[in-house]
């Protein structure tokens, strides 16, 4: 079995959780011991959606646990039990038919996380025994990405600058015996990655583009592309203090792709794997680029900048057009990129877009079946015009107030190369502790998107 924090193999010794709907409660509780029903009833307990209810033993440990999962709650509720139950050893004695074994670990997995590099955790993570019938070694890799994805995000830039990110994306790459290459700060205009060069110049530590590539080279090509801002400052359009605080996170799309580059490798699917990080800091110095500028992209369009803060879709117009090169059979990217996917859709659900109508059916399968919740929107050709410069081939922000996150889309439309492309505009954050999901760094669409690969590849 995996060697994880919150994995035990002392089933025979594990506490007994008993997940119980609100519907069934009532059969449930009449068919145990009026000592049982007495207690639930102080408690208030009618297995209300994520209640957990404490059973003492006459020596005064714990004989069970009787956890709520409401009438509605998907398995991802099963994550508060390792948010919330004391330090020791537990086991699923009972939970709804229709949660998977497998789906209930990973959820206890995502639960049991904390960020502790520079705050240790008050208490030990408590243990799950593996259910019945999990693979626990699935279980393990996907929570271990998760984790990945949410440590990444959780450091503030002066631990994870493009330096930082760099190292980790070398790492990843030389656990999994994948090869890694870099091209950095000057380099990046002689090998025509002049848009990742601009955003980044103006920082201490140099813009990159890094490249993961693993697999079979015969196999079929699957690209994974990710917006590594280190922090955006907004650049010379620069962001009020508020829009700037939590800006570490933005290179979230990054700390996605290589968490689930990562999750493909350990998982050994079929498939010759492209990794392809956009790695800056947007900064603001006498080198930094301007409103007004014009910058030509590593496919030939010029850009126009409208507004220094639209910065991610520019380093992410270089890396796609480079990962298109190779003609990738999928071609996905992750990117926190606009605050207007938030106000459409919230901090819990990413839209993603995608002209491919069997990878979006794939994508909306694989979302419920992971639990792991993203919505499509569409790629909306009349906004298209709204990005027209009349010194340019295009700008980088639209005309309008409205449509952020599909102008952002369509703008990296533009470069991609490839017919089958799935872009996920995330927020990789929570902003307050939920069943299975700690406040702060989170990881979202990765499950979904990695279902679909297996699904495909696997």
């Amino acid at each position: 079995m995996p060697n994880l924090p919150f994995l035990t193999a002392a089933d025979g010794a594990a506490v007994p959780i008993h997940a119980i709907r609100t519907a069934e409660w009532k059969q449930w509780d009449e068919r145990h011991p009026e000592s049982l029903r007495r207690l639930a009833k102080a408690h208030d307990f009618q297995a209300q959606n994520a209640r957990i209810l404490l059973v003492p033993a006459t020596d005064g440990s714990i004989e069970r646990v009787l956890f709520g999962v409401g009438d509605k709650a998907a398995v991802n509720v099963m994550g508060a039990l390792a948010q919330h139950l004391p330090a020791g050893d537990y086991r699923i004695a009972f939970a709804p038919r229709e949660f998977n074994a497998t789906t209930i670990a990973v959820a206890w997995g995502l639960g049991a996380y904390a960020f502790d590099r520079y705050k240790k955790r008050k208490r030990p993570a408590p243990r799950l025994a593996p259910p019945e019938g999990a693979d626990m070694a699935e279980a393990a890799r996907i929570v271990e990405a998760c984790w990945l994805a949410r440590d990444l995000v959780n450091t503030p830039t002066n631990d994870m600058g493009p330096d930082a990110l760099h190292a980790a994306a070398e790492n990843v790459a030389r656990d999994s015996g994948a090869a890694f290459e870099a091209v950095i700060g000057d380099a990046l205009l002689a090998q025509n990655y002049p848009l990742i060069h601009a955003v980044g110049r103006a920082s201490a530590q140099a813009p990159r583009i890094v490249h993961i590539g693993w697999g079979d080279p015969a196999a079929p090509r699957v690209a994974l592309v990710g917006k590594g801002v280190t922090f955006d400052t907004g650049g010379l359009d620069i962001k009020p203090s508020a829009g700037m605080r939590m800006m570490k996170k933005d290179m979230g799309g990054a700390a996605h792709a290589l968490a689930l580059g990562q999750l493909v490798m350990q998982s050994k699917l079929n498939l010759r794997l492209d990794v392809f990080l956009a790695i800056v800091e947007n900064a603001i110095s006498g080198d930094a680029f301007r409103p007004g500028d014009v910058i030509a992209s590593r496919k030939g369009p010029t850009v126009e900048i409208d507004n220094t803060d639209a910065e991610g879709r520019l380093i992410l117009a270089d890396a796609l057009a480079r990962a298109s090169e190779d003609q990738p059979a999928l071609l996905i990217d992750f990117a926190t990129l606009t605050g207007a996917a938030r106000t459409a859709l919230g901090p819990d659900i990413p839209p993603f877009y995608t002209g491919d109508e069997a990878l979006a059916s794939e994508l909306a399968a694989a979302s419920l079946e992971m639990n792991d919740p993203i919505w499509r929107m569409p790629l909306w050709d009349p906004y298209e015009t709204e990005m027209d410069s009349p010194i340019a081939d295009l700008k980088n922000t639209g005309d309008g107030a409205m449509a952020g996150s599909i102008y952002g889309a369509l703008f990296l439309r533009r470069f991609v190369g490839v017919a089958n492309w799935a872009h996920f505009d995330i927020f990789a954050w929570s902003p307050k502790e939920k069943p299975s999901r700690p406040q702060g760094g989170d990881a979202q669409a990765l499950r979904a998107v990695y279902r679909v690969l297996k699904g495909r590849f696997g």
